[in-house]
């Protein structure tokens, strides 16, 4: 028998970086209210000030009535509590990639939430049952990952730990079609599908430039003229981050111990220097 899923009317996120804010503002377009908590309100407020600016540009471009845009905004609050994501249906958990630092949040929301609420981690990699059992509650505990820009992107990997109960995994599905999004179901491994699949590849797009094969840019050209790919390895990984990008492949080295997932040194050096992509302006690439 099919589990029915729960009502999602309150969505907490925690975390206001750039996937904090895009899971805001898709959550808030779905018509649910939103509370976005980061560990500064100011913080929140920034990330908030940016979406206004973005949507004021759709308005002006008459790609969206400025009556879409309040109403979508009215939808968010702001917080620095985590009590005040109490009465929240849904919190969705996107700080940064430490599991550590998330296995301890879920510990408090396993106490500060309602009996029925549903705690889920945006985690592109870690191993969601460690947050689960953390959280004194496994059974409410499952993976939604959005992919970023999460307003763009139409996949979510909806991740179900050996301990989450079918409704959980049911709410998340029905949860993400609500934000006009397409689920895929996932078992709790490492990379889950899509990153699993990626970063073998990105890897050694990055070995591939250390040997002196090509040019980052040649490569990139190559491998979105050859593969019609939208965007080619490097561009990829200083939109996705080459900090976060190291994470993901020690993790799955870890799982998998595939040398396929063991982080090319040139990586490893350039998270070092504070080179981390489009959000230090210098990457593989120069932002400035």
């Amino acid at each position: 028998m099919t589990a029915s899923p729960t009502s999602i009317q309150r969505v907490g996120i925690l975390g206001s970086g750039i996937m904090g804010a895009g899971l805001a503002e898709v959550v808030a377009a779905a018509g649910l209210d939103v509370v976005l908590r980061s560990r500064k309100v100011s913080v929140a407020t920034e990330a908030i000030d940016g979406l206004r600016s973005s949507l004021n540009k759709r308005v002006d471009r008459g790609r969206m009535e400025a009556e879409q845009r309040d109403a979508l905004l009215a939808r968010i609050s702001v917080t620095e509590h985590l009590t005040d994501l109490a009465n929240c249906d849904l919190v969705i958990e996107s700080v940064v990639e430490d599991l550590e630092i998330k296995k301890a949040l879920f510990a408090e929301l396993g106490q500060i939430l309602g009996p029925h609420a549903i705690m889920a981690t945006n985690t592109s990699t870690l191993p969601v049952v460690e947050m689960a059992v953390a959280s004194g509650a496994p059974d409410r505990v499952c993976g939604i990952h959005f992919f970023n820009p999460a307003p763009m992107m139409s996949l979510v990997e909806v991740i179900a730990p050996l301990t989450a109960a079918e409704t959980t995994v049911a709410t998340a599905m029905a949860f993400v079609a609500t934000c006009g999004k397409e689920a895929v179901a996932v078992k709790d491994r490492a990379g889950f599908i899509v990153n699993a699949l990626l970063f073998p590849y990105l890897n050694n797009a990055i070995r591939m430039f250390e040997l002196g094969t090509a040019t980052a840019a040649d490569i990139d050209t190559a491998m979105k003229g050859g593969c019609n790919f939208p965007m080619g390895p490097f561009a990829l990984l200083d939109l996705v981050g080459l900090d976060t990008s190291l994470s993901i492949l020690d993790a799955l080295h870890a799982e998998f111990g595939d040398p396929n997932y063991a982080a090319v040194p040139l990586l490893r050096r350039l998270v070092a220097a504070g080179h981390l992509g489009r959000k230090t302006g210098q990457g593989f690439y120069s932002y400035s």
